[in-house]
């Protein structure tokens, strides 16, 4: 007996992995401003992808905000969140209703999410200000901690 086993080489798009350069995505913000991943290179960027439906997100929002609000007076840090399978109206009533300022971003053909190779939501992903993917975390997290403030502080004054 002869088995003969056809071996497909993947199409789709390389998983960015910690260590490794973060593809140059396009995204749209509310207003429909587009902006690409590569215009953010000397900050330290932080990404998460969220949902109104998601009860994890929710509980994390309060804790992105004061993050923002902390590091919005720095030029070398930016937030980006994702909005992943969601209604943007539904996004910007939510937003609206709970005072947050941080902007969000959609990326409707949803490269993004899998050039991050997301499992769901949340996930979060802080670039370097060169581009390269330092952290991946899956699930909600404190993202005001002292601990957080710190590291984000530590990638900001690298060179």
């Amino acid at each position: 007996m002869v088995a003969f086993f056809i071996i497909r080489p993947s199409h789709g798009p390389k998983i960015t992995t910690v260590g490794s350069e973060a593809p140059d995505l396009q995204l749209t913000d509310i207003s429909e401003n587009r902006r690409r991943l590569s215009d953010m290179k000397g900050s330290v960027v932080f990404i998460n992808f969220w949902a109104t439906w998601c009860e994890s997100c929710i509980e994390e929002m309060p804790s992105i905000e004061r993050l923002s609000r902390l590091l919005s007076g720095n030029s070398q840090f930016r937030i980006v969140t994702i909005l992943y399978k969601d209604d943007l109206s539904r996004a910007i009533s939510y937003m609206k209703q709970n005072g947050y300022t941080f902007p969000v971003y959609l990326n409707p053909d949803e490269s993004a999410a899998r050039s991050f190779g997301i499992t769901g939501v949340p996930e979060t992903f802080v670039l370097d200000k060169k581009g390269i993917l330092r952290k991946k975390v899956i699930g909600p997290a404190p993202w005001d901690a002292p601990d957080f403030i710190q590291a984000f502080q530590n990638l900001i004054n690298e060179p």
